[in-house]
């Protein structure tokens, strides 16, 4: 039976993922076990040495961790393609803006709080480089950032830029949606072969296979005998294990933990998109607990604040009150996930709908 037109006045009506929302959470501790255990810097004033001799046989594992932000990617090319499909450019700007700010405004603001204490070890940054943090806009000003993986933020933006101008303005169908997402795969190899700094900048070389493979495991969700969008998620994996394993793989740098071996990037890689894609063909339907929403509306409260507040909770427990580095790493992470609670359940819940209301009025 054939499908019926997709139009943009007619969007799909799916039921709430689960599985996606948990698989949010595995990507968030993935790079939790990255900050805390995979890697040297200033999580090693926190532990009084490198991680690697905290966590002598888990450290290599933990050091893949980095790679969840691959997966989240991944995901979010499928989760905006799904919200995308049918709004108006208002409804999706009001609902991007009203996920991503409140949280991260006083995530922000606690960081900041936090190391502007004298027992603190770590420096806070400036005043006028906090306030414009505010605006997620520090990394194209050359600010210093408070929060250490608002990186992948800057790299969100600009995603939801290309496709709020692209598929969202016009209106989302599948035609335009490939249209898209093939132009910008073949734009953003040609912005690599030529070296050029604003086109890398617009295009995200680097980044844009996750995002296109995610968006191609939407139109698979959508219908999964579409062989178009098999074929742009195949080119996607192939492309995007190519640019992690080139940017991971170098044995020749011990103090960054990178004696990962390309197997094992390729690897979590194809977990990503493997995982994404059994959710999208209904192969977790099944994973349907509730609790499975409370774990993805944790995760990205979660994700802001686990890095440098996590350095002054390892510092306390283990360097201040003795306690051994697994059950240090453990605590670590429960007290982060508390937090991410207090965070959604007093900032998120009552400042997002308001926001999101505010902002999709039309005048």
């Amino acid at each position: 039976m054939p499908a019926a037109p997709e139009t943009a006045s007619a969007p799909r009506r799916v039921s709430r993922l689960r599985a996606l929302d948990g698989l949010r959470l595995v990507a968030a501790l993935m790079v939790a076990a990255y900050h805390y255990g995979g890697r040297g810097g200033d999580v090693t004033t926190a532990w009084g040495g490198s991680a690697a001799h905290q966590f002598p046989t888990l450290h290599t594992l933990f050091s893949y961790g980095c790679l969840g932000v691959q997966v989240f990617f991944v995901i979010s090319g499928f989760v905006i393609c799904m919200s995308g499909w049918g709004r108006t450019l208002t409804a999706y700007f009001a609902s991007r803006v009203s996920r991503l700010m409140p949280a991260y405004w006083v995530a922000v603001l606690l960081v900041t709080a936090v190391f502007a204490l004298p027992v603190v070890a770590y420096d806070a940054v400036s005043p006028s480089d906090a306030l414009v943090n505010l605006t997620l806009m520090q990394q194209p000003l050359g600010a210093d950032r408070v929060l250490g993986v608002c990186w992948t933020l800057w790299v969100e933006i600009r995603f939801y830029a290309l496709f709020a101008l692209c598929v969202v303005l016009p209106g989302a169908n599948r035609r335009r949606v490939l249209l898209f997402s093939g132009g910008w795969l073949l734009a953003a190899v040609l912005a690599q072969a030529s070296q050029e700094p604003l086109l890398d900048l617009l295009l995200m070389p680097e980044y844009a296979p996750y995002f296109i493979g995610g968006i191609g495991l939407y139109l698979i969700h959508r219908d999964r005998r579409d062989a178009h969008a098999w074929a742009l998620t195949a080119v996607c994996f192939l492309i995007g294990q190519h640019y992690a394993v080139d940017n991971l793989w170098d044995a020749t740098d011990p103090n960054a933990f990178a004696h990962r071996t390309a197997f094992g990037i390729i690897a979590v890689v194809a977990f990503g998109f493997v995982a994404v894609a059994a959710i999208a063909l209904g192969w977790l339907s099944r994973a349907n607990w509730r609790w499975l929403t409370v774990a993805g509306a944790l995760t990205y409260p979660f994700y802001l604040v686990h890095e440098h507040l996590g350095w002054v909770v390892i510092h306390v427990l283990h360097r201040t009150l003795g306690v051994p580095s697994a059950a240090t790493f453990v605590l670590t992470i429960a007290s982060m996930l508390v937090l991410a609670w207090l965070l959604n359940r007093f900032v998120e819940q009552p400042l997002t709908p308001r926001l999101r209301a505010a902002l999709s009025r039309t005048r």
